[in-house]
């Protein structure tokens, strides 16, 4: 199974124009997602890290991403392919309340070769 990054963006306002049945709904998918080993959850304020060039780190508080709506919570989850992921998401709090969720497949990270540190 690939792993998939989901990023959901929302707000109050359309969340809370949204039938609370729906909502309901929503929820309860994303508890069931839950059970099934999701890792998911709110998120909270960011902070940017930069250490260019291995010259020394900064972090300032803030975001660097903009978008129309906040950021509202990410997960982590299984899929075979990217279109069984944007359907397990599509039944979402973000995705049905009139937010968004972004799905980026997630690589794997090359492993350097432990003799030549390459």
């Amino acid at each position: 199974m690939a792993k998939f990054v989901t990023i959901g963006y929302g707000d109050r306002e359309g969340y809370d124009r949204t039938d609370a049945a729906v909502r309901d709904q929503a929820h309860a998918h994303d508890a069931r997602l839950r059970a099934a080993g999701v890792d998911m959850g709110i998120a909270g304020s960011p902070v940017q890290v930069r250490n260019h060039d291995g010259a020394g780190t900064s972090v300032e508080s803030g975001s660097f991403m903009s978008s129309a709506l906040p950021v509202a919570g990410f997960a982590i989850i299984e899929a075979a392919t990217l279109e069984e992921a944007a359907r397990l998401v599509s039944k979402t709090p973000c995705a049905v309340t009139h937010g968004v969720v972004e799905v980026w497949p997630l690589r794997e990270t090359p492993q350097a070769d432990p003799a030549t540190g390459k």
